[in-house]
C-alpha cells in the first residue's frame, strides 16, 4: 500500500461548517455493491434494517478539551487534553501548541491569571505530552474545564458552534473525547424510538476518541503509520447479542473499532492500538453507517477495508451529487457483504 491510495479531491465547499437541522435530515447514501446507490436522508435508515438486526452506538460524550492559554511571557499557547490518565485524574497525554518552545515544567495561564497546566514529557509517541491539571479532584478537573475549556471542533470548522449540544450525541454518557464520534450526531430520539418500535435492538460501546480520529498519515507506506491506542469498553452483554443478531450495523468507524477490537483480543476494557486497514478480516461488524472522511487518514483506510476499492466509487459519487463532508456533513451506509 502507498498512501496515494487513500487519498482523493475533497472540494473544500463541500465541507460542512454548521451541523443540519434537524439531526436526522441530513443525507444518507446507501451502498448498493455494483448496483447505483440509493440517495435517502438518515431519518429513512429504519428502512434499511431487518427484523433481527442490532445497532452499536459510542456512547462517549466530548469534553471542553481546548485550553486556550497564556505563557507567563506573554505568549499564547493552547493545550488540548487527549485522554485523562486512569490513576492519576489531574494527568492527561495532550497536545501542546507551540510544541517546541514550551519547556517541561512550564505553567501556562488562563486569561484571568490562573494557573491551568504545566508541561511535562513528551510520551513515547514523540507528538503528545504529559500534562498536568492545577485540579486535584474530578470535581474540580469538570469545573476548571467549564470555566476555560472549548469544544474541540476539527481545524476545518470555522465557524463558531452556537450550541454546543450540537457537537454531542443525544445518547452521550461518559465525558471523556477529545472529539465526537461523529456518525452518531445524526440521531434523534425519535429515530432511536423507531429502530426500538422495530425490534431493532440498540447496543452501546464506549472507545475515547484521540488523536487518530483526526490526526493524518504522513508515512509513505500507511502501514508504518503508528496508531494511538484508545481506551474501549464492550460489556459481555453486547457482544453476545452481537454474535446472535442477524446483521450487526454499527454507528461509526470509533464503535466499529471498538467491537472488533473486543471480539479479536477477547479483552472486553482496555486500550486498543488495532489498524483496521486492507485485508482485515472483519468478525463483527456488517453494516457501517458512517460520515465521509479525510483523505490521507486511518478512517478512510478501514473504509477500504470494509468495501475494498468501491469506496472511491461512492465518495465520487457524493462529491458529483453534493453530498456534505466530514464531521458536520452527510452519511453513508455501507454494506461489506455486497459486491
Amino acid at each position: 500500500m502507498q498512501i496515494e491510495d487513500f487519498d482523493y479531491e475533497l472540494p473544500s465547499d463541500l465541507i460542512a461548517q454548521t451541523p443540519i437541522e434537524p439531526r436526522d435530515s441530513a443525507r444518507l447514501l446507501v451502498d448498493q455493491g455494483s448496483k447505483s446507490s440509493l440517495h435517502r436522508q438518515v431519518s429513512n435508515f429504519v428502512e434499511f434494517c431487518q427484523p433481527g438486526d442490532v445497532v452499536v452506538v459510542n456512547d462517549t460524550k466530548v469534553i471542553p478539551a481546548r485550553l486556550r492559554l497564556v505563557r507567563k511571557s506573554g505568549g499564547a499557547a493552547e493545550v488540548l487534553l487527549l485522554e485523562q490518565n486512569q490513576t492519576s485524574p489531574s494527568s492527561w497525554e495532550a497536545l501542546v501548541r507551540p510544541a517546541k518552545r514550551l519547556k517541561f515544567g512550564e505553567t501556562l495561564l488562563a486569561a484571568d491569571n490562573s494557573e491551568i497546566v504545566r508541561i511535562g514529557a513528551r510520551t513515547k509517541a514523540g507528538d503528545t505530552f504529559e500534562v498536568e491539571l492545577a485540579a486535584a479532584t474530578q470535581a474540580d478537573i469538570e469545573a476548571m474545564l467549564k470555566k476555560y475549556g472549548e469544544l474541540p471542533l476539527p481545524p476545518y470548522i470555522g465557524s463558531r458552534l452556537e450550541q454546543a449540544d450540537r457537537y454531542q450525541t443525544v445518547y452521550a454518557n461518559r465525558p471523556a473525547s477529545a472529539a465526537a464520534p461523529t456518525a452518531g450526531l445524526h440521531f434523534t430520539p425519535r429515530l432511536l424510538a423507531e429502530l426500538k418500535d422495530a425490534g431493532i435492538k440498540i447496543l452501546t460501546v464506549d472507545l475515547t476518541v484521540g488523536l487518530d480520529t483526526f490526526a493524518p498519515v504522513t508515512a509513505a507506506n500507511p502501514l508504518d503509520h503508528p496508531m494511538h491506542s484508545e481506551h474501549y469498553r464492550v460489556s459481555q452483554e453486547t457482544l453476545d447479542e452481537c454474535k446472535q443478531a442477524k446483521r450487526v450495523i454499527s454507528v461509526g468507524t470509533t464503535a466499529t473499532r471498538a467491537l472488533e477490537s473486543a471480539a479479536t483480543s477477547g479483552v472486553l476494557s482496555g486500550r486498543t492500538s488495532m489498524f483496521i486497514s486492507r485485508g482485515y478480516q472483519f468478525k463483527v461488524v456488517d453494516l457501517l453507517l458512517t460520515n465521509f472522511h479525510m483523505p490521507r487518514t486511518t478512517l478512510l483506510m478501514m473504509i477500504d477495508a470494509f468495501v475494498g476499492s468501491r469506496w472511491r466509487d461512492i465518495y465520487t459519487t457524493a462529491i458529483i451529487e453534493r453530498y456534505r463532508m466530514l464531521s458536520f456533513g452527510d452519511a453513508m451506509l455501507l454494506n461489506r457483504h455486497l459486491d
